[in-house]
Parts: C-alpha cells; sequence; structure tokens
C-alpha cells in the first residue's frame, strides 16, 4: 500500500488539535450543560462545537469526501475517502472535569485505514500516524512496549462494568496491573508503550476508527475483543503485538 503524503498527515493533525482547543472553552466551565441521547449518553455543546467545525473544514478541503460522525447525520460523498470524527471520545471525564479526553479522527481510503489521530487538549498531546509514515507522539517517534510476558504488563480499560467476570478474573490471575486509564487516552498509551494493552469490550466505529492505524504504525496490534481485524466490529483490543494471542485468549469474549 501506498504512504500517504506527510503534508496531508500534517494539515489533519493541526485541524485536529484546533478541534481540541475549541472544547477547552467548555471543560471545566461552571456553566457546562449536559444533555442526554436517545441512548443514555452525554452530550455537551463541546461535542457539537468540535464536530461541526471538523466537518466544515473537512468540506472545505475535501468536499467530495464521506464524512461519518457521532453527532450529526453522515454526509455521502463521491471521492471513495471516509472521514470518521469522535468530538469528544470520553465525553464523561469531560464532564467530570477529568483531563483524559480526546478529540478522534481517521480517514479511510480505497487502500484501507490511511490517517488515525488522538488529541489529548487537556494534557497538550497528541498521537498519530499516517500509512507508511509511523507513529508519532507530539513530533516524536512512538513504539509501543517491548515486554513479552503477561505478569507485570499494563492494561488498561474504559471500565471493568461491562466486562465478563471470568474473564477479567483470568487477566487478574495472569498477573497484570489493571487501571482504568479509558477511552482514547488507554489506547494512546498503549501505542507510546506506556501500557501493554488497552481494551474496550463495547466500542462504537468512531470510538476506535484512528486506532488500528495507530497501533500498526507504532509496531502493535489492533483488533476486536473477538479477534477480528478493523474498527467496525463492537470492540477493541489495542496491545504491543507480542502479548495479543495471549490476552485474547484469557479474554475469550469472541
Amino acid at each position: 500500500m501506498a504512504p500517504i503524503e506527510r503534508s496531508l498527515l500534517d494539515e489533519v493533525v493541526s485541524l485536529v488539535r484546533d478541534a481540541g482547543e475549541l472544547t477547552l472553552r467548555w471543560f471545566r466551565a461552571q456553566t457546562l450543560e449536559i444533555e442526554r441521547k436517545h441512548d443514555g449518553t452525554p452530550v455537551t455543546a463541546a461535542d457539537k462545537a468540535a464536530e461541526r467545525f471538523l466537518r466544515e473544514q473537512i468540506n472545505a478541503r475535501w468536499p467530495e469526501d464521506t464524512v461519518v460522525g457521532e453527532e450529526e447525520d453522515d454526509h455521502e460523498g463521491t471521492s471513495g475517502r471516509t472521514w470518521i470524527i469522535d468530538p469528544i471520545d470520553g465525553t464523561k471525564a469531560f464532564t467530570h472535569g477529568v483531563p483524559l479526553y480526546s478529540n478522534l479522527l481517521a480517514l479511510q481510503d480505497d487502500e484501507g485505514d490511511a490517517i488515525g489521530v488522538i488529541n489529548l487538549p487537556a494534557l497538550g498531546e497528541t498521537v498519530y500516524a499516517g500509512r507508511g509514515l509511523g507513529c508519532w507522539d507530539n513530533g516524536e517517534r512512538a513504539r509501543v512496549s517491548e515486554r513479552t510476558e503477561l505478569a507485570g504488563a499494563y492494561l488498561s480499560s474504559s471500565g471493568f462494568g461491562r466486562w465478563d467476570e471470568d474473564a477479567l478474573l483470568a487477566v487478574k490471575r495472569a498477573g497484570m496491573v489493571l487501571r482504568t486509564w479509558g477511552d482514547g487516552y488507554g489506547f494512546a498509551l498503549a501505542a507510546t508503550g506506556r501500557v501493554e494493552a488497552m481494551v474496550d469490550p463495547r466500542a462504537a466505529l468512531w470510538d476506535v476508527a484512528p486506532m488500528p492505524l495507530i497501533m500498526a504504525e507504532a509496531g502493535g496490534r489492533f483488533t476486536a475483543v473477538d479477534g477480528r481485524d478493523g474498527a467496525d466490529h463492537g470492540s477493541g483490543l489495542a496491545t504491543n503485538g507480542a502479548l495479543h494471542d495471549q490476552l485474547r485468549a484469557l479474554l475469550d469474549l469472541g
């Protein structure tokens, strides 16, 4: 597969950072209002504003591209390229004043995953990848951990309430260190080698769309929890690669 142009990756990263700066206007604001969507999940003016900003910028630059996002209806394009937006991944963290929320953006083209961005505006950190260009963390090359044993390896998750209890017990007995540095932040930690694994047992496409490319370019691996490749199977498992099959065997949620 052909690498993407570095100039396109840089342009996209800049756009996502601008969207993140926009969300900071509402972060920890006393006047923040929280709405509930039809599925009971929270949404704020920050979510809506960040997605609107990204959609407007994408439409102005690449008007023939398809755009899929969490807060607005899909825009069908004709170019064969698709942008996938999660304006705030970790809205619950955002509404509780926890700085681990992220802005996510992915680009897919006729060759597959092309760009993935995890922006952490409250932390001033961006983890991003372009096909054939590697994975980067604020301009520094990012690589996954080299650990090869489960015992002592760090595993992050958005929370353990949705886990199968037998799987959770198996992971604990294997000696893994369990933490809830979740959502996009957990995947950023996995891509940069600060944890060995990130598990999200339930995830929409926009929650994990950037992760297959980011993990691959960082030297790791991303699948659904049941082992299927891709971001559209309802869950996400990111590892350093060396531990992937071992952890999959413990999870056994397929």
